[in-house]
């Protein structure tokens, strides 16, 4: 083969490659309550979310479905829900009524789509619950079936206004029983997680050592940024990993500014602000007013957050 035919089988190789769609993110037809493209349930649990799907449609007009499939390539769960949904039509026209769980075994991913009419009801914050109380265990262990039907069945119980059934609360106090190092965390992949980490965490952690360095101004930034250290980390590594991170600032800090405030560097910097107004730290000129020639004293500090569309939640495992 001659350079030139190797360069346009490359060629060739490449464009299919990038054009190539993934099958398994084609829109399947709706064939019932539950089409189980990826074959991980058993023929038991398909006829019981079925039939428990028919039965709530009949008490409430509502329109619940249930797809598999193996796997929808480079294509968002959000983005391949919200296509089945449009295609599938789920819900009545004038209602809006339509409720769908996807689950992607391959991909590890599932989402709960919610109508706009049943967006009171079913809010995204109680379908982030069942993913992450309900389904989400399950799946870890390996159990399909499980997490299909008792997420099904949270999902009827929210929209009939009724209490958790004893299968749904075991798997809550199993996830929530988990060990400490398990976090209950947001609805975000890994990439996700490290990217919006790197950012928050490189703010308040950039005005932590601020704080913590700097005389005057120090303890002021240990007050003001509490806050911070409370509630940006739950979007990374969610509740219970937010309260040890709290932990460690309001016990690190102070430990760490005393060590620091021993040093002899910190006792000239101190003792500069106090009789010529400003102090040299790394670099950095302070003034005794917290304000500075190298950085900014935090008054215009303002943190990153993610944002939530409607219609349901999103979740991995």
């Amino acid at each position: 083969m001659n350079a030139r035919s190797l360069c346009a089988a490359t060629a060739f190789l490449c464009v299919a490659l990038a054009t190539d769609p993934a099958s398994a993110a084609d829109v399947p037809f709706l064939t019932g309550r539950v089409v189980d493209n990826a074959e991980i349930l058993g023929s038991a649990t398909r006829e019981r979310v079925t039939a428990e799907l028919k039965a709530h449609e009949q008490a409430t007009g509502n329109q619940i479905a249930v797809l598999t499939v193996p796997t929808i390539g480079d294509e968002s769960i959000e983005e391949y829900a919200v296509r089945v949904f449009e295609s599938w039509k789920l819900g009545q026209k004038s209602k809006d009524n339509g409720v769908l769980l996807v689950i992607v075994p391959k991909d590890r991913k599932l989402r709960i789509e919610v109508g706009y009419g049943l967006e009171g009801t079913l809010t995204d914050a109680a379908a982030s619950r069942i993913i992450r109380s309900v389904i989400t265990p399950a799946f870890k262990a390996g159990d399909f079936d499980r997490g299909v039907a008792d997420g099904v069945g949270a999902i009827v119980g929210v929209l009939e206004g009724k209490t958790p059934t004893a299968a749904q609360a075991s798997s809550s106090s199993s996830a929530n029983g988990d060990s400490f190092i398990h976090f209950t965390g947001p609805s975000l992949a890994w990439p996700e997680r490290i990217l919006l980490g790197a950012f928050i965490f490189g703010i308040i952690g950039l005005f932590t050592f601020f704080g913590i360095m700097t005389p005057g101004v120090g303890w002021f930034l240990y007050v003001f940024l509490i806050p911070f250290w409370a509630m940006f980390p739950i979007m990374i590594v969610g509740t219970r990993g937010a309260l040890a991170l709290l932990g460690l600032y309001v016990v690190g800090y102070p430990i760490a500014k005393l060590i620091v405030a021993r040093t002899g560097w910190y006792a000239k910097a101190a003792q500069d602000l106090k009789t010529k107004g400003t102090a040299s730290v790394g670099g950095f000129t302070f003034a005794s007013g917290g304000s500075s020639s190298g950085s900014s004293s935090g008054g215009g500090f303002s943190g990153g957050g993610g944002s939530s569309g409607g219609g349901g939640s999103s979740g991995s495992w």
